[in-house]
């Protein structure tokens, strides 16, 4: 019975072995079966975006809902990082802040083109050369005359 039991056991872990080897084989010959791209895109649990931006984002290319990367508020205004679906990045700025009027190229600035600085800010540039640099503590701002202007966070 003993030498029965321990001839099965050698049998199951051979069988075990063989179909393993098979199987590491097939996957390496065809890796696109096992896996899928990751791509890093704005997890659902961020807020979305303002309606506003939503509304224009489509116009620069923007795919899908955009979400919140960075809110910051200024004393000045109020200034949203977004992110679409396929990684995107887009400034969304209104003058005096969130429950201003929102009259886009008046009050408001929307831009396509924001890099990530690689420390947690953002970097885009206007058509007219201005600079916005943005980080969750500040808005500094290089205008196209070279005048430079920080607005710090408010809360």
């Amino acid at each position: 019975m003993v030498i029965a039991t321990v001839f099965l056991t050698i049998i199951g872990m051979s069988a075990g072995i063989a179909i393993a080897s098979w199987h590491k084989t097939q996957n390496q010959d065809n890796p696109t079966q096992i896996s899928t791209p990751i791509v890093d895109s704005p997890s659902p649990s961020e807020p979305e975006c303002r309606p506003e931006t939503q509304a224009i984002a489509p116009r620069f290319g923007a795919q899908g809902t955009l979400r919140i990367k960075l809110l910051l508020r200024t004393k000045t205004s109020a200034v949203w990082i977004c992110e679409d679906e396929a990684g995107q990045l887009f400034y969304h700025a209104n003058r005096d802040g969130e429950t201003a009027k929102w009259i886009e190229g008046e009050t408001a600035l929307f831009l396509s083109g924001v890099q990530s600085d690689g420390s947690g800010g953002y970097v885009v540039t206007a058509s007219d050369g201005t600079t916005f640099s943005i980080n969750s503590s500040r808005l500094h701002i290089v205008h196209k005359d070279g005048e430079e202007e920080t607005q710090p966070a408010y809360r």
